[in-house]
């Protein structure tokens, strides 16, 4: 199925690594254009290139620095025959803090509250005029599965998660009357590097397959198995893609069945 990607522009923040650079890489394929960015240059570079990538170290808490990004994007792609606006933004960049309540500080919570909301708030302000101007836009926001599922070994994190799942709603309903649809993609465990370090970390001596195995039961997954960040980008594209024009204010679990509500 044609998803009617091609020759459209898209924003992809925290696109060095993970769900990110699949993101950035499924774009590709499909023909679009692609400017992302993230806070570590040398990552970045990684990415390759290719004449409808664009890539600029970027803070997303930085709110100027945001707004330097997508200008140049835009003048990026527009100059090269684009339209000069931008047709979807993923909202990718983030991580998680590994912390109960004791283990907690003020700078903890006031850290991660800041990176979840300026994660999200700053590329929308930045982008909402050529998000405007385009027709069919959509805003994908990239949470977790710990916005409706709380883990106490990640209380800030999940505290920050369940807030920006409600921004997104609230969201949706502001930006519909502009053309602008948003909806969220919630994570559960994904294969990404911060599984292979643990791993290593763990010095178990077992392989990582059956590593990985133990840990999706520990922690229920039903497909007995962590996630590949390819079948998140997945989701992500099918949001993004004017196909799904009538979807806003929803989200979509990616989680292999660890989630155990039924909303």
């Amino acid at each position: 199925m044609d998803l009617g990607l091609a020759d459209r522009t898209f924003l992809v923040t925290g696109g060095s690594s993970g769900v990110g650079l699949a993101t950035v890489r499924a774009l590709l394929d499909e023909g679009a254009n692609v400017a992302t960015c993230g806070r570590d240059a040398d990552r970045l570079g990684r990415i390759g290139t290719h004449d409808r990538l664009f890539t600029a170290p970027c803070d997303v808490r930085d709110a100027a620095a945001v707004r330097e990004f997508t200008r140049r994007a835009v003048e990026e792609f527009g100059g090269r025959g684009g339209r000069g606006v931008i047709d979807g933004l993923v909202n990718n960049a983030g991580q998680s803090r590994m912390k109960r309540l004791d283990e907690t500080t003020e700078d903890d919570w006031r850290d991660e509250l800041e990176l979840k909301f300026a994660g999200v708030l700053n590329p929308l302000h930045a982008a909402r005029p050529h998000l405007r101007a385009a027709a069919g836009a959509s805003v994908v926001n990239v949470n977790a599965v710990l916005a409706k599922q709380p883990e106490p070994r990640l209380i800030t994190t999940s505290a920050a998660r369940a807030g920006i799942l409600n921004l997104s709603a609230s969201l949706a309903r502001e930006l519909a009357p502009d053309g602008i649809r948003v909806n969220s993609v919630c994570l559960g465990l994904i294969d990404t590097g911060q599984w292979t370090r643990r791993h290593a970390a763990a010095g178990s001596g077992r392989p990582y397959e059956e590593w990985q195995a133990e840990l999706a039961a520990d922690r229920g997954v039903a497909l007995g198995r962590l996630g590949r960040a390819d079948e998140v980008a997945y989701a992500i594209l099918a949001l993004l893609s004017p196909r799904a024009s009538y979807i806003t204010g929803t989200s979509i679990d990616v989680c292999g069945g660890v989630g155990r509500g039924i909303l």
